[in-house]
């Protein structure tokens, strides 16, 4: 039964998809129309494979900072395979990178492979950015704030379970208007593993109760427990600031999870939040790349393309949680 708070996740290549762009027949190749979206973060690098408004295969794999262009490209393409599809089915690379050292080797492979690179960036992505040094901003922030508003409207706050937990605010005219950053939530069990003697790595499970009775239920009552009470109480913040500058309802205002961590057990049930979507980033980087080629389906209408055709496979607005 699929959680009602969980945007439904790719299809597999091979499986049908309900946007009506199908898949391959047995033995037969995919259509060659595809666009390869990356997500480079400093913990994982997540890609997603994109035929028109349909994410057809979403695949990670830890960071390596330190990767050559022909590690890189080894690591892309031994991810596609195990959706049976391959490099030599990309026809362009729509990137969000945090790492410096991988946003150059990326290009590296783009030129190798004779594919064309779009770098989402400040200058790239078409929102405007209304904080005060706009090129300091993550491109997966900037990328977030352009899908949120596509499909699911605005105002609106992406909260983004990754390395760091970011809160990003988006105003009615889709602007990009700044937002928090916190340490991440795996961030802090590493930090309590390395520094101190006797605390071990532990599990992130929700205990039953906040009262711990051993290590691990203790740690994971500080960890999990506290880290929903630190998502919540910033968020409700937020949402006041948001609500004041926008002049809107709060409940006017939609909140997306998204990241790694969001489709964990213990984000399910956090109050106030309209959807979960892991694949936010995947979609602004396809809705990016859409735009830059003019694509008619995005290009002139926030409810054409992805929040409609698509809403079946990838896209879903959910009730909101009273």
């Amino acid at each position: 039964m699929t959680d009602r708070w969980i945007v439904p996740q790719p299809g597999r290549l091979g499986q049908a998809v309900d946007a009506g762009f199908g898949s391959r027949g047995a033995g037969g190749r995919y259509h060659r129309l595809m666009l390869l979206a990356l997500d480079i973060g400093n913990t994982n690098v997540t890609l997603g494979l994109v035929h028109g408004e349909a994410i057809i295969a979403s695949r990670r794999a830890a960071t390596r900072a330190t990767s050559t262009a022909d590690e890189l490209e080894l690591l892309i393409d031994g991810l596609l395979h195990l959706d049976g599809a391959s490099f030599s089915d990309v026809t362009g690379i729509s990137v969000a990178s945090v790492v410096p050292a991988l946003t150059g080797v990326t290009l590296g492979v783009a030129e190798r492979r004779g594919l064309q690179l779009l770098q989402a960036s400040s200058a790239t992505v078409p929102i405007p950015i209304r904080v005060d040094r706009p090129s300091e901003v993550g491109a997966d922030r900037l990328v977030n704030a352009l899908a949120v508003g596509r499909l699911y409207g605005t105002p609106a706050i992406v909260v983004d379970f990754g390395t760091a937990t970011t809160f990003d605010c988006v105003s009615r005219d889709g602007a990009y208007i700044g937002g928090a950053i916190a340490p991440g939530l795996e961030l802090g069990i590493e930090a309590l593993a390395a520094r101190t003697a006797r605390l071990p790595r532990i599990e992130l499970k929700e205990p039953e109760k906040a009262i711990g009775t051993d290590t691990n239920s203790a740690m994971q009552s500080g960890v999990v427990i506290g880290y929903r009470a630190l998502t919540i109480g910033l968020l409700d913040r937020i949402k006041q600031e948001l609500g004041r500058t926008e002049k809107v309802d709060l409940e006017d205002i939609q909140v997306v999870l998204t990241g790694g961590l969001s489709a964990a057990p213990w984000a399910r049930g956090l109050e106030g939040v309209d959807a979960i979507d892991p694949e936010l980033t995947i979609k602004g980087l396809a809705l990016l790349w859409a735009l830059a080629n003019g694509s008619p389906a995005v290009a002139d209408s926030p409810t054409v393309g992805w929040a409609g055709s698509a809403a079946g496979s990838i896209h879903i607005i959910t009730e909101r949680n009273k």
